[in-house]
């Protein structure tokens, strides 16, 4: 069965447990299409490959810009850390809680922050980007 967006987090781990870092409103795909590398002779009909170096984009999301969260992110600038994005979680008197039970991802990576331009009428915004360090893994529970 298929799962809704509702519940997914940005994570960040201190020692040995996660903690969600800020809320976010959109995340990065979290992986990429390998490279194809060319391995076509004189012989082939058509052309022949094999996959390489498997690509990977920055991990920018998006959040509602709060002066605390900005602060929150601007101080991990620079430092690598461990990272996760956690699908699904549980709500209690309004109040939502991670779980993963739907999935944890996680890598290491340096995050950095920037205030996005904005129009009349809109909410200011954030993105907050990954240089990952790490190949994005599901992780194992």
């Amino acid at each position: 069965m298929a799962i809704s967006t509702y519940k997914v987090f940005l994570m960040k781990k201190d020692n040995t447990t996660y903690s969600k870092l800020i809320d976010i409103k959109d995340y990065p795909d979290l992986g990429g299409a390998p490279e194809m590398l060319d391995t076509t002779t004189l012989s082939d009909r058509a052309t022949t490959s094999i996959p390489g170096i498997q690509q990977m984009d920055a991990l920018a999301f998006t959040a509602n810009y709060t002066k605390d969260d900005y602060d929150k992110v601007k101080a991990l600038e620079g430092a690598e850390g461990e990272y996760a994005v956690w699908f699904g979680g549980t709500e209690s008197a309004g109040v939502v809680t991670p779980t993963g039970s739907e999935g944890k991802f996680e890598f290491k990576g340096t995050p950095s922050v920037y205030v996005t331009g904005g129009g009349v009428n809109e909410v200011v915004g954030m993105t907050v980007t990954f240089a990952a360090s790490t190949p994005v893994t599901k992780a194992t529970e």
